[in-house]
């Protein structure tokens, strides 16, 4: 067994969403948390989380298509788009009868996450969001464009696994992961077919108005406004060099009141490097905002 499975000691479920298999795990009892992972990485980011929230609350945590455990189709079988994301997670608290759900959702996950709850907002109780979007924005680093280049960049990401294996160093701040981590973030993408999601995730970016799915996330922005009055928190590592804290700014505009804590010195995986902080942090959160609390306007 290699070594990084035990860090991820969870029993795997399934359902089927469309003609793919859609893999997540179902950890605790209680109020729902839904954590809802990013790009490059896959259920095996929120481990810690699983672990330290599953005595009080039921974690359910899937992986998008294309990551993670679930199938890897091809992007002929596939659509990639975000809104195919959405649509998956919906299908996925729908067959499970999810209620009064928190959204814990970091990176890509952030679009994700609150694209489901737009379309479903009866289902949503709580926000929890860690370095991410769910708006249009002008921003993108250089690095990611490079990621972009045709050709060239499928080549990198697909080929060479640049793109996960470059986040390994530059997505953390505080101290480099343990072997046993890196190897857990990479395991399902070793080969260029299981790289497909992460080139398609780069690619599904929509920075101009013809894009595919610009108009799936102006739509998601556009129904921020109907959870001003839910309880959101902000956990940011300032650090992020991709989703900086402009993001978090932004996010402020629409939900003022926001609890928030910013980990001064932590980066874009902020979850691996500062699990020992979030932990608390969400429990606290939930504490003070009970379940009963509506997501209604």
């Amino acid at each position: 067994m290699p070594a990084w499975r035990s860090l991820y000691p969870f029993q795997s479920h399934w359902l089927n969403v469309g003609s793919h298999r859609y893999h997540y795990i179902d950890e605790g009892e209680g109020p729902v948390l839904l954590l809802v992972h990013g790009n490059p990485t896959w259920s095996f980011y929120w481990r810690e989380l699983v672990r330290g929230l599953r005595g009080q609350y039921r974690l359910i945590v899937p992986d998008h298509i294309g990551c993670g455990l679930s199938d890897k189709p091809s992007a002929a079988a596939y659509g990639y788009r975000l809104a195919d994301r959405i649509g998956d997670l919906s299908a996925l608290v729908e067959q499970l009868g999810l209620e009064q759900i928190t959204l814990v959702a970091h990176d890509w996950g952030g679009a994700i996450g609150m694209g489901t709850a737009v379309r479903m907002p009866d289902r949503f109780a709580r926000f929890v969001l860690l370095n991410t979007a769910a708006f249009r924005s002008r921003r993108m680093p250089w690095r990611i464009r490079v990621c972009r280049t045709p050709l060239l960049g499928r080549l990198a990401v697909c080929g060479l696994n640049l793109f996960a294996r470059v986040a390994l160093r530059m997505a953390v701040s505080r101290r480099p992961l343990p072997p046993a981590v890196r190897a857990g973030l990479l395991a399902p993408y070793d080969c260029w077919s299981h790289r497909v999601a992460i080139d398609r995730f780069v690619a599904d970016i929509p920075m101009r108005p013809g894009h595919p799915s610009y108009d799936t996330l102006r739509k998601i922005e556009d129904g921020l406004a109907q959870f001003r009055n839910s309880p959101f928190c902000f956990i940011w590592g300032m650090r992020d060099w991709c989703f900086t804290p402009k993001f978090l700014d932004r996010f402020l505009e629409f939900f003022p009141g926001a609890e928030t804590h910013r980990l001064a010195d932590a980066g874009h995986y902020v979850v691996e490097e500062a699990h020992e902080q979030i932990v608390p942090l969400i429990e606290s959160f939930l504490a003070a905002h009970p379940n009963d609390v509506s997501s209604s306007p």
